[in-house]
């Protein structure tokens, strides 16, 4: 693992990077404007995905960095993702996501950084209750193959929302953070492993594994 500082013109962002000993493909992942990149699908993920040929690096925004708590402004966002990804020189196919709001991210830049697809956690179909306020043309604007993961219980927009020909795998009994509730037929565990697993076989899938 490798941990360090990117300067960008937001100011520092930190990129922590888990490199897998025989890499096919790899994924860029930014987080949500609740937790930085310590959420436990991004831990997952960055912890699994390497086992099974797949590269992760987590960028954690310069606004986290500098400890406010408040999410910068979209555009700012995308500036310094953009920053940092732009360091990385891949040597296999791209892939960039995030989740919630950083999927919102890598949906609005992942052409123009050259990822081959994109994967959307938890995205935020909507505000909570506010099902008119659809982000749907963000997501569909991404103009890349785009993989949902979402929790079943997702205030955000639960799977059944999205259109018929999106890309989405369902989390049972998960929310917003793909947490279970106690007495739920799906452990934590179990809903962490599903993440996994949708996200390896997509990308395999992909990249023709």
């Amino acid at each position: 693992m490798t941990d360090r500082v990117i300067e960008t013109p937001q100011g520092p962002a930190r990129l922590v990077q888990r490199r897998s000993p025989r890499p096919r493909a790899t994924l860029v992942l930014t987080h949500g404007a609740g937790r930085g990149i310590d959420a436990p699908d991004l831990a997952a993920l960055a912890a699994g995905l390497p086992r099974r040929g797949i590269s992760v690096a987590l960028v954690e925004q310069p606004w986290r960095v500098a400890g406010r708590r408040i999410a910068s402004r979209p555009e700012a966002l995308d500036e310094g993702f953009v920053a940092v990804v732009n360091r990385l020189r891949p040597r296999t196919p791209m892939f960039v996501g995030g989740r919630s709001a950083g999927a919102r991210v890598a949906c609005r830049t992942g052409k123009g950084l050259g990822a081959v697809g994109v994967v959307a956690l938890a995205f935020p179909l909507h505000p909570p209750g506010r099902p008119e306020k659809s982000r749907i043309d963000e997501l569909l604007g991404a103009e890349l193959p785009t993989l949902v993961v979402q929790g079943e219980r997702d205030s955000f927009g639960g799977p059944a929302e999205f259109p018929p020909q999106q890309s989405l795998v369902g989390v049972p009994d998960a929310d917003h953070s793909f947490k279970v509730p106690k007495r739920a037929a799906t452990t934590a565990d179990q809903a962490l492993a599903a993440v996994v697993d949708a996200v390896a076989a997509w990308v395999d899938g992909r990249t023709g594994q």
